[in-house]
């Protein structure tokens, strides 16, 4: 059974197993300095215009290394409120940096230029951390995506008074598509606008939740001296990284990262269109990516999750996330939504029953 709970819940992707199976013969030299965790750097660093290209064990580690790199102990990291580096990384980035997050209500998860008006003030202040970087992610934790001009306009606000730009891009590969089809460009030229052209200086690059196995890369589009440094001492520098680097060296070869992303973010949309057909439950964010966020009746909530599992968002609002992965079919959609409905309607006849004199 494929579950909808979240795309880290699916498998390795045959072609990618296929290249950790082939990496696994013979010995090559450790840590990095080996040809296939070379061709896959390449391989990362073309396709999203980056200056390099490092493999990490995580979408975490990654974070943490890219906010590591520029900041102090006194600085502060400012992002939205439902971002990852702030609500599900334990804080990672707190201990880590030494930073203080500062948080910001989004609309939709999406910051926008002015939402960073007031940080500036803080300049100079020895009584108040210092702002040091803006972190977006793309796509969001509410599976809407930052469109290029979106994203390039929040960049040059940043850089306007002084911040570094950081993307959380766990999920880059799909809000690539996103884009894609919008505006009708090749995947390369989408994933170049939603990184290098939208003028932005670090991407956590996730290949987990997009067919890899483990690992992720962190790219650079500026001078990182220290990088070696900080990802030796954040515990993220594989001894076998050449079984990272031939994930990412397949995810590359003939867009396979965009297959993979299409197919998680058609399986969502066709969630999303099945699920508007049933009256009891709401669509309440955009579906951008591969991420449906709906309220459904609460009755039907712990039958559906018995039946299939997926995790509550919002218990209050009885709001529920259903996320797609490469590997979501048709059949697997319909018949989740066909459980929820099954859900709804058992528990709407037993309270009916229950009220019957």
């Amino acid at each position: 059974m494929r579950l909808f709970a979240s795309d880290n819940a699916s498998g390795v992707h045959p072609r990618i197993m296929e290249r950790i199976a082939a990496a696994n013969r013979g010995h090559c030299v450790s840590y990095g300095a080996d040809p296939l965790t070379r061709r896959g750097e390449e391989s990362i660093r073309r396709l999203t215009g980056g200056r390099t290209v490092d493999f990490l064990y995580n979408g975490t580690g990654a974070n943490i290394v890219a906010l590591g790199l520029c900041t102090r102990p006194y600085n502060s990291v400012v992002c939205s409120e439902e971002a990852h580096i702030a609500t599900d990384e334990c804080g990672a980035a707190e201990r880590f940096t030494g930073c203080k997050l500062m948080t910001v209500p989004s609309h939709h998860g999406k910051l926008v230029p002015a939402d960073l008006d007031g940080f500036a003030d803080a300049f100079g202040v020895e009584h108040h951390v210092q702002p040091a970087v803006l972190s977006v992610s793309q796509s969001t934790e509410l599976g809407t995506v930052y469109r290029p001009d979106e994203l390039l306009a929040l960049a040059r606000a940043a850089h306007a008074i002084g911040l570094t730009v950081h993307v959380d891009g766990a999920r880059i590969a799909n809000a690539a598509v996103c884009v894609a089809r919008e505006i009708g460009c090749s995947p390369r030229d989408a994933m170049h606008a939603v990184t290098r052209d939208a003028e932005i200086d670090f991407l956590s690059f996730g290949g987990t939740k997009n067919g890899a196995m483990v690992g992720e890369a962190l790219v650079s589009y500026r001078e990182t001296p220290d990088l070696k440094y900080v990802r030796k001492q954040a515990a993220q520098l594989a001894s076998k990284m050449r079984f990272i680097g031939a994930q990412f060296e397949a995810l590359a070869e003939n867009d396979l990262w965009f297959q993979n992303a299409a197919a998680s973010n058609d399986a969502a949309r066709r969630l999303a269109e099945r699920l508007d057909r049933l009256p009891e439950v709401k669509i309440v964010y955009p579906v951008d990516a591969n991420a449906v966020f709906v309220k459904m009746p609460r009755h039907a909530i712990g039958p559906a999750q018995a039946e299939r599992f997926f995790y509550v968002w919002d218990k209050e609002n009885d709001v529920v996330r259903f996320m797609a992965s490469f590997d979501s079919t048709a059949d697997d959609v319909d018949d989740f939504v066909a459980g929820i409905a099954r859900a709804i309607a058992d528990g709407d006849s037993t309270h009916a029953s229950e009220e019957t004199p």
